[in-house]
């Protein structure tokens, strides 16, 4: 049977759709990762925390080179090897029976979404730069619909992965693989074939011409993206840091659904008036606000970690205010990250620009799980205490390394 491929670009709908499905099968694993591997096979704060941070490094640190081969062979080839490889991470973990196993999986986990991810956002930027002619101003970009959709993935997530988990969490796992491996096989009839910029509407690129390292020699934005990594940092939290807090208060795995349910619907009903506000108070702002927004959250649990726990209501509260602040923060602070990378790279070889700002998170959320898993064991209100701090740096520090172009202004 002869294959039918596509030969035009995927519509912005199919991009957004896909998010969503990939979310879906995301959260109804991961956010249940840390409370098996410390309730079901007693592993330490330091050893769940290097396993979540191998998976974030492999993803998000690896994201740099996913980012060049997705410019180099397209979009479509590395979607596909991106869910193959993420799959097989699945099927390691389902059947892990200890720390090794975990920490394998998890890295093909990671190394999956290092693949494809990239690949899907190009698509997308090069879907909303085509839109970008007929928008209004003040309108929001296709990143932060993309953050919308994925969120009600992510809200679906862990409800359908809580009910999976009273058949075991193996079972979760592979209920995620099975929805990877169907959008995968949708995808690969969708995207076009052709290599490198074909993919983005253009012409496939010169290599000799173009430089595939011009995001890592853009010294601006290789600063930007160094601070914009404590992003990254402070959302990982509500992987790691959150599953601790929940501990401390006695809470079990319902509590955290509901939480990671609570932020899931703070995104789907706030991104996009989040993001209009944030076009309007001017991008340097955004930055500032949605850091230090993040810091206040941390602050408030730092503070509850010196009081002892209080009853089941009251109990949850700072973690409530954590993954509020977390969420309202990110959603100020991600869209508009997304959309100035454009800026930075010229529209060129976006894929290394998004792969490099991704990379930089990654390396921080390694180093940063392995030392604040450890602090979360022996110190919580110091652990908080440094995620505020940095919060704090990078919100003072982005304005001042901004791209410098005609549509940001200087007091913007």
């Amino acid at each position: 049977m002869t294959e039918v491929r596509a030969s035009a670009p995927p519509r912005a709908s199919t991009l957004l759709l896909s998010q969503l499905v990939f979310n879906l099968g995301f959260y109804a694993v991961i956010p249940f990762l840390a409370s098996t591997m410390r309730t079901d096979f007693q592993l330490t704060g330091a050893a769940i925390g290097l396993v979540l941070g191998a998976r974030t490094f492999f993803q998000q640190g690896l994201f740099l080179a996913g980012g060049m081969l997705t410019d180099r062979f397209g979009a479509r080839a590395l979607i596909a090897a991106g869910i193959a490889v993420r799959v097989a991470g699945y099927l390691l973990l389902a059947t892990a029976d200890g720390f090794a196993g975990f920490l394998a999986g998890a890295a093909l986990t990671g190394l999956g979404g290092a693949l494809f991810s990239p690949a899907v956002e190009t698509l997308v930027a090069a879907a909303d730069a085509r839109a970008r002619s007929t928008r209004p101003t003040h309108r929001p970009s296709l990143f932060a619909a993309l953050i919308v959709v994925g969120e009600v993935g992510a809200a679906v997530g862990p409800v359908a992965g809580a009910l999976l988990l009273g058949l075991g969490f193996s079972a979760a796992v592979l209920a995620g693989a099975a929805v990877f491996t169907v959008v995968g096989i949708v995808l690969w009839r969708l995207v076009p074939a052709e290599p490198g910029r074909a993919d983005q509407g253009g012409a496939a690129p010169d290599a000799g011409v173009i430089d595939p390292w011009a995001s890592i020699r853009h010294r601006r934005f290789v600063i930007f993206a160094g601070l914009f990594s404590v992003n990254l940092l402070a959302y990982n939290q509500l992987y790691l840091g959150l599953s601790f807090e929940v501990e401390r208060t006695d809470g079990g795995t319902g509590t955290l659904g509901a939480l990671f349910l609570l932020v899931s619907l703070l995104t789907v009903a706030l991104q996009w008036p989040v993001a209009i506000l944030a076009r309007r108070i001017g991008t340097a702002r955004a930055l500032t606000v949605g850091f230090a927004v993040m810091a206040a959250g941390f602050v408030a649990v730092g503070a509850a970690t010196r009081m002892p726990p209080a009853g089941s209501v009251l109990g949850t509260l700072p973690a409530a205010v954590l993954v509020t602040c977390l969420a309202l923060g990110h959603m100020l602070v991600l869209p508009v990250a997304m959309d100035l990378v454009p800026l930075f790279a010229g529209g060129d070889r976006l894929g290394s620009f998004y792969g490099l700002l991704a990379s930089c998170g990654g390396v921080a959320v390694l180093l940063g799980s392995v030392l604040f898993g450890s602090l979360f064991d022996d110190s919580p209100a110091v652990a908080w205490g440094l995620l505020a701090a940095l919060a704090l740096l990078s919100g003072l520090a982005l304005p001042r390394f901004l791209p410098i172009h005609p549509n940001i202004p200087e007091d913007s």
